[in-house]
C-alpha cells in the first residue's frame, strides 16, 4: 500500500501500537474484533465507500463509524476507526486492507506481550513449508465452494494443540476470509509482518517447483550477504512461471522466470 492510503496507514499503525503494547495478552481479542470490522467492511460497499469517501467532511465519516461501532465493539477498536476513517484512501478498498493489517497485528502483539513472537514467525514458516507438496491440501483451504466452517475445521485438525494459539488464530483467519487470497499466500504476508516487527528483511520467493531446504538456505544466505541484513525466506509454488524464481525484498524484484522471459520478448517484438 503506498501513496496517500500508505501515509494514512502508517500514521494509524504509528497511534495504535501504544495501544497494543498497553493492551498486553489482550491484543488478541482487538485483533478479534478488528477481523469483524474487515468483514463488515468488505460486506457493505456503501459504508465501505462512505467511510473512504475524500469529498466527505472527517468528523461525518468519523460520527458514521462511531454509530455503527460503539454499541458492539470495544472503544479502543471504535476509536482507531473512527481515526482512520477521517483519514485519506486512495481507493475504498484500502480502508479495509488496512484495517485488516493492524488486526494482524494485534494478533501478533498478543504473541509478542506473551514472547512467543518468535515462535509464531516459526510456526507460520513450517506451516507453509509443509504445504509446499500439498496441491490438494491447499485447495481446500481457499475451496469458495466449501463453507468457511468446514475449511476451519480442517485448519483445527491439522493445527489445534501444536501451536502456538497467535498462529491458530491466523491460520484460521487466512482460511474463514481468504479475500481473494490463496492460504498460503495469506500466511507469507504474515511473515512478512513478523518479520518488520521484529526488523528484519522477508524475501518472497515463486518458484515453478518445490525448492531443497539446501536451495532455501543457500539462496537465504545470498539474499543476507546481498542486503546485509538477516532475510526470512518465503517460498511459494505457481507452475504458471514455468521456470527460475521470482525474489521480492519490498520494493525490489528480481524476475527470472521463463514467463518474464517471454513477456520482456513480446514486448521487444511489438517496441
Amino acid at each position: 500500500m503506498r501513496g496517500t492510503s500508505g501515509a494514512s496507514l502508517a500514521a494509524a499503525q504509528a497511534r495504535f501500537e501504544p495501544v497494543l503494547r498497553a493492551a498486553g495478552e489482550g491484543a488478541l481479542r482487538i485483533g478479534d474484533e478488528l477481523f469483524a470490522v474487515v468483514d463488515a467492511l468488505d460486506s457493505s460497499g456503501a459504508l465501505r465507500r462512505t467511510l473512504s469517501d475524500p469529498s466527505l467532511p472527517p468528523a461525518s465519516k468519523e460520527a458514521v463509524a462511531g454509530g455503527v461501532l460503539a454499541p458492539h465493539f470495544d472503544p479502543r477498536v471504535v476509536d482507531l476507526v473512527r481515526s482512520m476513517a477521517s483519514a485519506r484512501w486512495s481507493a475504498d478498498k484500502d480502508l479495509p486492507d488496512a484495517v485488516e493489517r493492524l488486526a494482524i497485528a494485534a494478533t501478533l502483539a498478543d504473541a509478542e506481550a506473551r514472547g512467543t513472537l518468535e515462535t509464531v514467525e516459526d510456526e507460520i514458516f513450517r506451516i507453509t513449508r509443509a504445504l509446499q507438496g500439498q496441491r490438494e491440501a491447499r485447495r481446500a483451504l481457499t475451496d469458495p465452494t466449501s463453507k468457511p466452517e468446514r475449511r476451519i475445521a480442517l485448519v483445527d485438525a491439522l493445527l489445534a494443540g501444536k501451536v502456538d494459539r497467535a498462529t491458530a488464530a491466523i491460520a484460521r483467519r487466512a482460511t474463514a476470509a481468504p479475500r481473494g487470497r490463496r492460504f498460503v499466500a495469506s500466511l507469507v504476508t504474515v511473515g512478512g509482518i513478523i518479520a518488520e516487527r521484529r526488523e528484519r528483511l522477508v524475501a518472497t520467493v515463486t518458484s515453478a517447483v518445490e525448492l531443497t531446504p539446501a536451495q532455501e538456505e543457500r539462496l537465504g544466505s545470498l539474499l543476507e550477504r546481498a542486503y546485509g541484513r538477516q532475510v526470512q525466506v518465503y517460498v511459494t509454488q505457481d507452475p504458471a512461471v514455468v521456470g527460475g524464481l521470482r525474489i521480492q525484498i519490498g520494493a525490489d524484484v528480481v524476475d527470472n522466470t521463463v514467463l518474464s522471459r517471454l513477456a520482456d520478448a513480446r514486448r521487444r517484438l511489438a517496441g
